[in-house]
Protein backbone atom coordinates (compact mmCIF):
# COMPACT_ATOMS: atom_id res chain seq x y z
CA UNK A 1 0.00 0.00 0.00
CA UNK A 2 1.04 3.40 -0.86
CA UNK A 3 -0.64 6.33 0.21
CA UNK A 4 -0.97 9.52 -1.72
CA UNK A 5 -2.26 12.63 -0.33
CA UNK A 6 -1.11 16.28 -1.55
CA UNK A 7 -1.62 17.85 1.56
CA UNK A 8 -0.04 15.09 3.55
CA UNK A 9 2.74 14.78 1.31
CA UNK A 10 6.19 13.77 2.96
CA UNK A 11 4.97 12.39 5.89
CA UNK A 12 4.33 9.07 7.16
CA UNK A 13 1.11 7.07 7.99
CA UNK A 14 1.44 4.33 9.73
CA UNK A 15 5.28 4.17 8.62
CA UNK A 16 4.47 4.47 5.00
CA UNK A 17 5.34 7.63 3.65
CA UNK A 18 3.06 9.59 1.69
CA UNK A 19 3.39 10.91 -2.09
CA UNK A 20 1.47 13.78 -3.50
CA UNK A 21 0.85 12.74 -6.66
CA UNK A 22 0.56 8.89 -8.55
CA UNK A 23 3.40 9.85 -10.92
CA UNK A 24 5.77 9.94 -7.71
CA UNK A 25 5.00 6.79 -6.46
CA UNK A 26 8.39 4.56 -6.88
CA UNK A 27 6.65 1.43 -8.70
CA UNK A 28 3.40 1.35 -10.28
CA UNK A 29 0.38 0.28 -8.16
CA UNK A 30 -1.71 -3.04 -9.14
CA UNK A 31 -4.70 -0.67 -8.46
CA UNK A 32 -5.34 2.75 -6.93
CA UNK A 33 -7.97 3.11 -4.56
CA UNK A 34 -9.84 6.54 -4.63
CA UNK A 35 -11.62 8.29 -1.58
CA UNK A 36 -11.93 11.42 -3.19
CA UNK A 37 -15.71 13.38 -4.19
CA UNK A 38 -16.75 12.03 -7.64
CA UNK A 39 -15.07 15.19 -10.02
CA UNK A 40 -11.36 14.89 -8.21
CA UNK A 41 -11.75 10.94 -8.59
CA UNK A 42 -12.43 11.07 -11.89
CA UNK A 43 -9.16 13.18 -12.63
CA UNK A 44 -7.31 10.28 -10.41
CA UNK A 45 -8.54 7.41 -12.37
CA UNK A 46 -7.62 9.19 -15.62
CA UNK A 47 -4.34 9.54 -14.03
CA UNK A 48 -4.15 6.40 -13.06
CA UNK A 49 -5.07 4.70 -16.21
CA UNK A 50 -2.92 7.22 -18.41
CA UNK A 51 -0.09 5.28 -16.35
CA UNK A 52 -1.22 1.97 -17.01
CA UNK A 53 -2.99 0.83 -13.87
CA UNK A 54 -4.24 -2.36 -14.25
CA UNK A 55 -7.46 -1.61 -12.31
CA UNK A 56 -8.79 1.36 -10.81
CA UNK A 57 -11.42 1.55 -7.51
CA UNK A 58 -14.03 3.96 -6.56
CA UNK A 59 -14.94 3.42 -3.03
CA UNK A 60 -19.00 3.76 -1.90
CA UNK A 61 -20.68 6.74 -2.52
CA UNK A 62 -18.23 7.50 -5.74
CA UNK A 63 -19.05 7.68 -8.92
CA UNK A 64 -18.10 9.05 -12.43
CA UNK A 65 -18.84 7.59 -15.79
CA UNK A 66 -16.98 9.91 -18.03
CA UNK A 67 -13.70 9.50 -15.90
CA UNK A 68 -14.34 5.52 -16.00
CA UNK A 69 -15.33 5.35 -19.73
CA UNK A 70 -11.98 6.74 -20.13
CA UNK A 71 -10.10 5.50 -17.94
CA UNK A 72 -11.77 2.10 -19.61
CA UNK A 73 -10.75 3.38 -23.14
CA UNK A 74 -6.88 3.19 -21.82
CA UNK A 75 -6.75 0.45 -20.55
CA UNK A 76 -8.12 -0.17 -16.81
CA UNK A 77 -10.91 -2.33 -15.53
CA UNK A 78 -12.83 0.24 -13.38
CA UNK A 79 -14.94 -0.30 -10.07
CA UNK A 80 -17.05 2.27 -8.83
CA UNK A 81 -19.41 2.83 -5.65
CA UNK A 82 -17.94 -0.30 -3.65
CA UNK A 83 -15.55 -1.02 -1.16
CA UNK A 84 -12.66 -3.27 -1.76
CA UNK A 85 -12.61 -4.60 1.91
CA UNK A 86 -16.83 -5.72 1.46
CA UNK A 87 -16.32 -6.93 -1.60
CA UNK A 88 -13.58 -9.63 -0.58
CA UNK A 89 -15.52 -10.34 2.56
CA UNK A 90 -18.86 -11.13 0.52
CA UNK A 91 -16.94 -12.86 -2.72
CA UNK A 92 -14.42 -14.96 -0.34
CA UNK A 93 -16.83 -16.02 2.47
CA UNK A 94 -15.93 -13.75 5.22
CA UNK A 95 -19.32 -12.17 6.09
CA UNK A 96 -21.08 -16.04 6.33
CA UNK A 97 -18.22 -16.41 8.72
CA UNK A 98 -19.30 -13.52 10.76
CA UNK A 99 -23.65 -15.16 10.52
CA UNK A 100 -24.35 -12.59 8.44
CA UNK A 101 -24.73 -13.94 5.31
CA UNK A 102 -28.12 -12.38 3.89
CA UNK A 103 -25.84 -11.43 0.15
CA UNK A 104 -26.80 -7.62 0.94
CA UNK A 105 -24.92 -4.77 2.11
CA UNK A 106 -26.05 -2.21 3.92
CA UNK A 107 -24.88 -0.22 6.89
CA UNK A 108 -28.66 -0.04 8.12
CA UNK A 109 -28.94 -1.93 11.82
CA UNK A 110 -31.93 -4.63 11.54
CA UNK A 111 -34.46 -4.80 14.42
CA UNK A 112 -33.65 -7.27 16.67
CA UNK A 113 -36.09 -10.28 16.91
CA UNK A 114 -37.70 -11.38 20.02
CA UNK A 115 -37.33 -14.67 21.45
CA UNK A 116 -39.52 -16.19 23.88
CA UNK A 117 -38.59 -17.93 26.70
CA UNK A 118 -39.38 -21.32 27.34
CA UNK A 119 -38.56 -21.57 30.85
Amino acid sequence: MLPVNPGLAGRQILGWTVYSSLKELPERPDMVDIFRNPEAAGQVAVEAAEMGVPVVWMQVGVRNDAAAARAEELGSTVIMNRCPKIEYARLFGEIGRQGINSNIITTRKRPVKQVKKLI
